[in-house]
């Protein structure tokens, strides 16, 4: 009778786990740094490296607003009735809940609207930000969590080459440790993609150049913008590059390409170029 009552409720637990793992789309699950709330469950998801839109201004074509670009993860919830809970929460509970939630791991609230909001963390490296989107009368409840990156930069050898003849410079977006000069792991592939181009022009010479945004002192950004220029310059040496091909310059905030007064802005601003001599 124990062995039995047992498989009984081995069986009802395994039921129960199919019965919960039907509700949700086919491969898709809650966000980690977010908990569903009771009596939603996913229709839909995708998971993409894209642009997230951010309104801060109800106004579309605001400078305000943001559109910060990484991996992007989207969750459609749906609520499903129950005897327990026959009708979903307001959109102002269901906004509050997500505002809570973030503010316990240090979330900070940017636009707090009926059925939108939006929630940005700060990370080391990049942001990560968050829209909730509430509609159909509280049945549905959209979220987008972006983590902010720069897309890994694909080209061969002889593209950059095409470009650095064109143009004369190329832009890369290398990520560095906050204030520091330390390349992350992220952005060795960026290294590699120089030294390649260096290898199959062993003729040409180049100086690396550093730029930041506008945020701190100029004299701590001109610094710091020399220093990682420094840095790029040493790992591409380290990848078999003679080190007296490769000139260094630190621009600080003096040349920037975009506006400094939006984050998007900014993010173009922290670049390293890569100069023909």
């Amino acid at each position: 009778m124990k062995l039995r009552s047992i498989a009984v409720s081995l069986l009802l637990a395994v039921a129960s786990g199919v019965a919960l793992a039907d509700a949700d789309a086919r491969g898709c699950a809650d966000h980690p740094l977010f908990t569903r709330m009771s009596g939603f469950s996913i229709f839909q998801c995708k998971k993409t490296y894209d642009q997230l839109g951010i309104n801060i201004d109800t106004n579309p074509k605001s400078a305000s607003n943001l559109k910060p670009e990484g991996d992007l993860t989207s969750i459609g919830y749906i609520f499903k009735k129950s005897p327990e809970q026959p009708s979903p929460p307001s959109d102002l509970q269901v906004m509050r809940n997500y505002q809570n939630a973030a503010k316990q791991k240090g979330g900070e609230v940017l636009v707090d609207r009926p059925g939108y909001s939006a929630i940005k963390f700060k990370r080391d490296g990049g942001a990560v930000y968050a829209v909730v989107r509430t509609g159909n009368g509280g049945y549905r409840l959209l979220l987008d969590v972006l983590e902010e990156k720069a897309m890994q930069q694909e080209v061969t050898a002889n593209l950059l080459w095409e470009k650095l003849q064109k143009d004369g410079f190329i832009s890369f977006q290398i990520n560095f440790d906050t204030n520091k000069a330390v390349i992350k792991p992220d952005s060795q592939p960026i290294v590699k993609q120089i030294a390649e181009l260096m290898q199959s022009q062993p003729s040409l010479q180049v100086s690396i150049e550093g730029h930041t945004d506008n945020q701190g002192s100029p004299a701590a950004n001109k610094t710091l913008s020399l220093d990682r220029a420094k840095s790029v310059a040493a790992a591409v040496a380290a990848a078999g590059i003679k080190p007296g091909r490769m000139a260094t310059a630190g621009w600080g905030e003096e040349k920037p390409v975009a506006d400094n007064r939006t984050e998007e802005g900014r993010a173009k601003n922290r670049r390293v170029e890569l100069v023909r001599k």
